[in-house]
Protein backbone atom coordinates (compact mmCIF):
# COMPACT_ATOMS: atom_id res chain seq x y z
CA UNK A 1 0.00 0.00 0.00
CA UNK A 2 1.53 3.47 -0.72
CA UNK A 3 2.58 5.51 2.20
CA UNK A 4 -0.22 7.97 3.65
CA UNK A 5 -3.06 5.92 2.03
CA UNK A 6 -6.41 6.38 2.91
CA UNK A 7 -9.95 5.54 2.30
CA UNK A 8 -12.55 8.39 2.09
CA UNK A 9 -16.30 8.75 3.35
CA UNK A 10 -18.61 11.46 2.33
CA UNK A 11 -21.75 11.93 2.96
CA UNK A 12 -25.00 13.94 1.86
CA UNK A 13 -28.32 14.28 2.52
CA UNK A 14 -31.56 14.38 0.44
CA UNK A 15 -31.37 16.60 -2.24
CA UNK A 16 -34.87 17.80 -0.93
CA UNK A 17 -32.97 19.50 1.99
CA UNK A 18 -30.24 20.70 -0.09
CA UNK A 19 -28.44 23.56 0.91
CA UNK A 20 -31.82 26.03 2.49
CA UNK A 21 -29.47 28.51 3.70
CA UNK A 22 -29.50 29.78 -0.25
CA UNK A 23 -32.80 29.40 -0.60
CA UNK A 24 -33.43 32.74 -0.53
CA UNK A 25 -31.01 33.20 -4.03
CA UNK A 26 -31.74 29.78 -5.86
CA UNK A 27 -34.94 27.49 -6.22
CA UNK A 28 -34.87 24.29 -5.23
CA UNK A 29 -34.25 22.35 -8.59
CA UNK A 30 -31.29 24.37 -8.55
CA UNK A 31 -29.73 24.20 -5.35
CA UNK A 32 -30.14 20.51 -5.74
CA UNK A 33 -28.14 20.49 -8.88
CA UNK A 34 -25.44 22.74 -7.30
CA UNK A 35 -25.02 20.03 -4.44
CA UNK A 36 -24.80 17.43 -7.32
CA UNK A 37 -22.09 19.41 -9.18
CA UNK A 38 -20.64 20.22 -6.08
CA UNK A 39 -20.26 16.59 -5.15
CA UNK A 40 -19.27 15.52 -8.48
CA UNK A 41 -16.13 18.44 -8.20
CA UNK A 42 -15.10 17.19 -4.60
CA UNK A 43 -15.07 13.33 -5.75
CA UNK A 44 -13.83 13.96 -8.76
CA UNK A 45 -10.46 16.24 -7.17
CA UNK A 46 -10.51 13.06 -4.35
CA UNK A 47 -10.22 10.19 -6.76
CA UNK A 48 -7.28 12.04 -8.82
CA UNK A 49 -5.13 12.13 -5.07
CA UNK A 50 -3.01 8.63 -5.63
CA UNK A 51 -2.59 7.94 -1.93
CA UNK A 52 -6.58 8.15 -1.96
CA UNK A 53 -7.59 3.90 -2.23
CA UNK A 54 -11.59 4.63 -2.22
CA UNK A 55 -14.06 6.93 -2.24
CA UNK A 56 -17.38 5.87 -0.64
CA UNK A 57 -20.61 8.20 -0.51
CA UNK A 58 -23.30 7.57 1.97
CA UNK A 59 -26.35 9.08 1.40
CA UNK A 60 -30.48 8.49 1.22
CA UNK A 61 -30.47 9.57 -1.70
CA UNK A 62 -31.18 7.46 -5.46
CA UNK A 63 -29.82 10.77 -7.26
CA UNK A 64 -26.63 11.52 -5.67
CA UNK A 65 -26.27 7.32 -5.45
CA UNK A 66 -26.19 7.27 -8.96
CA UNK A 67 -24.14 10.15 -9.48
CA UNK A 68 -21.29 8.92 -7.41
CA UNK A 69 -21.60 5.48 -9.14
CA UNK A 70 -20.91 7.02 -12.40
CA UNK A 71 -17.63 8.84 -10.78
CA UNK A 72 -16.30 5.37 -9.69
CA UNK A 73 -17.24 5.86 -6.32
CA UNK A 74 -18.72 3.36 -3.90
CA UNK A 75 -22.23 3.83 -2.48
CA UNK A 76 -23.36 3.42 0.75
CA UNK A 77 -26.72 3.02 2.39
CA UNK A 78 -27.53 5.79 4.79
CA UNK A 79 -28.14 3.78 8.28
CA UNK A 80 -31.91 4.48 9.62
CA UNK A 81 -31.19 6.00 12.40
CA UNK A 82 -29.08 9.03 10.86
CA UNK A 83 -32.01 10.97 10.83
CA UNK A 84 -31.06 11.35 14.66
CA UNK A 85 -27.38 12.59 14.57
CA UNK A 86 -27.57 13.27 10.62
CA UNK A 87 -24.20 12.97 9.18
CA UNK A 88 -22.08 11.54 11.50
CA UNK A 89 -23.97 8.58 12.15
CA UNK A 90 -23.53 7.73 8.17
CA UNK A 91 -19.96 8.82 8.21
CA UNK A 92 -19.77 6.24 11.24
CA UNK A 93 -21.55 3.61 9.28
CA UNK A 94 -19.79 3.90 6.27
CA UNK A 95 -16.17 3.89 8.18
CA UNK A 96 -17.17 0.59 9.97
CA UNK A 97 -18.78 -1.10 6.81
CA UNK A 98 -15.14 0.13 5.04
CA UNK A 99 -13.18 -1.32 7.40
CA UNK A 100 -15.01 -4.74 7.66
CA UNK A 101 -14.45 -4.92 4.24
CA UNK A 102 -10.69 -3.67 4.06
CA UNK A 103 -9.27 -4.30 7.53
CA UNK A 104 -7.19 -1.90 9.50
CA UNK A 105 -7.21 1.03 7.43
CA UNK A 106 -6.84 4.91 7.33
CA UNK A 107 -9.78 6.73 6.82
CA UNK A 108 -10.90 10.70 5.78
CA UNK A 109 -13.78 12.19 6.22
CA UNK A 110 -14.14 14.81 3.95
CA UNK A 111 -17.07 17.62 3.49
CA UNK A 112 -19.31 16.98 -0.06
CA UNK A 113 -18.99 20.99 -0.88
CA UNK A 114 -15.38 21.56 -1.84
CA UNK A 115 -16.14 22.71 -5.44
CA UNK A 116 -12.25 24.54 -5.51
CA UNK A 117 -10.42 21.72 -4.18
CA UNK A 118 -7.20 20.67 -6.12
CA UNK A 119 -6.07 17.20 -6.07
CA UNK A 120 -2.27 18.70 -4.79
CA UNK A 121 -3.92 20.25 -1.73
CA UNK A 122 -5.21 16.99 -0.64
CA UNK A 123 -2.11 14.89 -1.34
CA UNK A 124 -0.18 17.51 0.45
CA UNK A 125 -2.35 17.13 3.55
CA UNK A 126 -1.81 13.62 3.98
CA UNK A 127 1.57 13.46 3.49
CA UNK A 128 2.02 16.32 5.65
CA UNK A 129 -0.19 15.06 8.77
CA UNK A 130 1.08 13.07 11.63
CA UNK A 131 0.23 9.53 12.49
CA UNK A 132 -2.71 9.97 14.74
CA UNK A 133 -6.27 11.96 14.22
CA UNK A 134 -6.35 15.72 12.61
CA UNK A 135 -8.49 18.08 10.99
CA UNK A 136 -8.63 20.29 8.14
CA UNK A 137 -10.41 23.44 9.75
CA UNK A 138 -12.65 25.23 7.30
CA UNK A 139 -12.24 29.21 5.98
CA UNK A 140 -15.02 30.23 8.57
CA UNK A 141 -12.55 29.01 10.56
CA UNK A 142 -15.51 26.57 13.66
CA UNK A 143 -16.51 24.08 10.81
CA UNK A 144 -14.29 21.16 9.95
CA UNK A 145 -13.70 20.74 5.98
CA UNK A 146 -11.84 17.03 6.50
CA UNK A 147 -10.94 14.90 9.37
CA UNK A 148 -8.29 12.18 8.99
CA UNK A 149 -7.47 9.32 11.47
CA UNK A 150 -3.94 7.40 10.73
CA UNK A 151 -4.37 5.03 13.14
CA UNK A 152 -6.15 1.64 11.82
CA UNK A 153 -7.36 0.96 15.15
CA UNK A 154 -8.93 4.29 16.02
CA UNK A 155 -12.92 4.79 14.92
CA UNK A 156 -13.38 7.68 12.89
CA UNK A 157 -15.89 9.43 15.55
CA UNK A 158 -16.53 12.11 13.44
CA UNK A 159 -18.32 15.81 15.24
CA UNK A 160 -19.50 18.05 12.25
CA UNK A 161 -21.90 20.28 13.10
CA UNK A 162 -21.62 23.86 14.60
CA UNK A 163 -18.08 24.09 16.00
CA UNK A 164 -17.06 20.89 15.03
CA UNK A 165 -13.68 22.13 14.94
CA UNK A 166 -13.22 22.99 18.40
CA UNK A 167 -15.11 19.31 19.06
CA UNK A 168 -12.38 17.47 17.13
CA UNK A 169 -10.03 19.29 18.47
CA UNK A 170 -11.09 18.50 22.30
CA UNK A 171 -11.48 15.17 21.19
CA UNK A 172 -7.35 14.60 20.28
CA UNK A 173 -7.48 15.91 16.78
CA UNK A 174 -4.12 18.44 15.73
CA UNK A 175 -5.11 21.63 13.65
CA UNK A 176 -3.20 20.97 10.08
CA UNK A 177 -1.57 24.69 9.18
CA UNK A 178 -1.37 24.03 5.86
CA UNK A 179 -2.15 26.56 2.87
CA UNK A 180 -4.80 24.76 1.62
CA UNK A 181 -7.77 27.18 -0.14
CA UNK A 182 -10.02 25.19 -2.09
CA UNK A 183 -10.04 22.24 0.74
CA UNK A 184 -11.08 24.46 3.58
CA UNK A 185 -13.80 26.20 1.61
CA UNK A 186 -16.80 24.28 1.98
CA UNK A 187 -19.91 26.00 0.90
CA UNK A 188 -23.02 26.71 2.62
CA UNK A 189 -23.64 30.72 2.33
CA UNK A 190 -23.82 32.77 -1.14
CA UNK A 191 -20.73 33.71 -0.03
CA UNK A 192 -19.23 30.77 0.26
CA UNK A 193 -20.25 30.06 -3.44
CA UNK A 194 -18.68 33.01 -4.85
CA UNK A 195 -15.23 32.82 -2.78
CA UNK A 196 -15.61 29.26 -4.66
CA UNK A 197 -16.10 30.59 -8.46
CA UNK A 198 -13.28 33.26 -7.50
CA UNK A 199 -11.15 30.71 -5.98
CA UNK A 200 -12.10 28.03 -9.24
CA UNK A 201 -14.54 26.32 -8.89
CA UNK A 202 -14.13 22.61 -10.77
CA UNK A 203 -15.92 22.48 -13.96
CA UNK A 204 -19.32 20.66 -13.08
CA UNK A 205 -19.73 23.83 -10.84
CA UNK A 206 -18.48 26.21 -13.02
CA UNK A 207 -21.33 24.47 -15.62
CA UNK A 208 -23.83 24.94 -12.76
CA UNK A 209 -23.12 28.46 -12.32
CA UNK A 210 -23.12 29.09 -15.85
CA UNK A 211 -26.43 27.62 -16.31
CA UNK A 212 -28.47 29.18 -13.61
CA UNK A 213 -27.26 32.54 -14.26
CA UNK A 214 -24.73 33.13 -11.05
CA UNK A 215 -24.21 36.61 -10.70
CA UNK A 216 -20.32 37.74 -10.94
CA UNK A 217 -17.49 36.31 -12.41
CA UNK A 218 -16.19 32.43 -12.58
CA UNK A 219 -12.74 32.06 -12.36
CA UNK A 220 -11.18 29.10 -14.43
CA UNK A 221 -7.59 28.45 -13.55
CA UNK A 222 -6.04 31.99 -15.29
CA UNK A 223 -9.13 33.45 -16.77
CA UNK A 224 -12.31 34.70 -15.62
CA UNK A 225 -15.25 33.86 -17.22
CA UNK A 226 -18.04 36.34 -16.55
Amino acid sequence: MRPHAVHTVIAVKSLDQAKSRLADRLRPEHRARLVLAMLADTVTATAAVPEVMSVTVVTPDPAVADLARTLGADVHPEPRDADTDGLNTALAAAAAALRGTHGPIALLALQADLPALRAEELSDMLATAPRGRSIVVDHAGSGTAALLVRDPLDALDPRFGPGSARSHIAAGAVDLTGDWPGLRLDVDTADDLDRAAALGAGSATRAVLHDIGWPGCVHEHVRRVC
